[in-house]
């Protein structure tokens, strides 16, 4: 059939549809898959067979995110998806050998999501919808991780801070976070500290960060003193930010977790 990636759509205002090279979730090879956004249906969705009748994922527009992330996904034209399911994150690793093409998806996932937000805000202007269009994540990298009872030792993650979730992976292919964590206000009795409490063991890495919520503390811990800052620095920018009213609702979320 040609080139596999072969991308067939159709140039109509809110539809789009064609193949990408997807990264499996549990064996991570790279396969075509078909894909379809359609403003009309409100969603993002994959095919694992092309002549499949039901997609395998409905990603909706309302809770969807792409940000270009070529060296992770080790292809200059990597794009990495992102929704919520069941209000938790999964991860969608994508890439396209045309770099226009890939730029034409993640500028489609941008057209649909304004479209969306037009009518969700209807008071808004254009100017205060743009930057909810799409967002790159505040900072991605490796710390060491305790337990809730911190008294486990200290396990090497993946964490990714976005917007006000933090999350953690394995690795950073992973399609679902092990864990995340909701980052409020200060107002709302989160702060972040340097270092870790003076009882606190099984850390390889010495530049401990403490994270207070109303609930528990989250003890983390960084390989370098730049990294340290480059952390604090980004946790402080969340908490220094008041809570949107949205905000509450994902913050009581997170609170009745089991």
């Amino acid at each position: 059939m040609g080139n596999v990636c072969l991308v067939r759509y159709r140039a109509m205002r809110g539809y789009r549809e064609g193949f990408l090279w997807k990264r499996g979730r549990d064996n991570g090879q790279f396969l075509s898959r078909k894909f379809v956004l359609s403003e009309r249906e409100g969603a993002l969705k994959y095919f694992n067979k092309n002549d499949a009748k039901e997609p395998k994922a409905i990603m909706k527009i309302e809770h969807l995110n792409a940000t270009f992330q070529p060296a992770k996904i080790g292809n200059p034209h990597g794009l990495q998806i992102t929704y919520l399911k069941d209000n938790s994150t999964r991860n969608i690793f994508v890439y396209h050998e045309d770099g226009k093409e890939i730029v034409d998806w993640f500028n489609a996932i941008r057209a649909a999501r304004f479209h969306y937000l037009q009518v969700a805000f209807p008071g808004a202007s254009d100017i205060d919808l743009v930057p909810k269009l799409s967002r790159n994540y505040l900072k991605e990298g490796y710390m060491e991780k305790t337990g809730p009872k911190q008294t486990e030792g200290f396990k090497k993650r993946w964490f990714t801070m976005d917007d006000r979730r933090l999350m953690y992976f394995k690795d950073p292919l992973d399609a679902f976070a092990r864990g995340e964590v909701f980052i409020g206000s200060k107002e709302n009795s989160y702060k972040v500290l340097e270092g870790l409490p003076p009882s606190t063991q099984g850390n390889h890495w010495q530049h401990g960060i403490t994270i207070v919520t109303p609930d528990r503390k989250f003890l983390f811990a960084c390989e370098t003193e730049d990294d340290q800052l480059e952390w604090i620095t980004t946790f402080q920018k969340v908490i220094s930010r008041p809570m949107l009213p949205q905000e509450y609702a994902v913050e009581a979320h997170f609170k009745h977790k089991p």
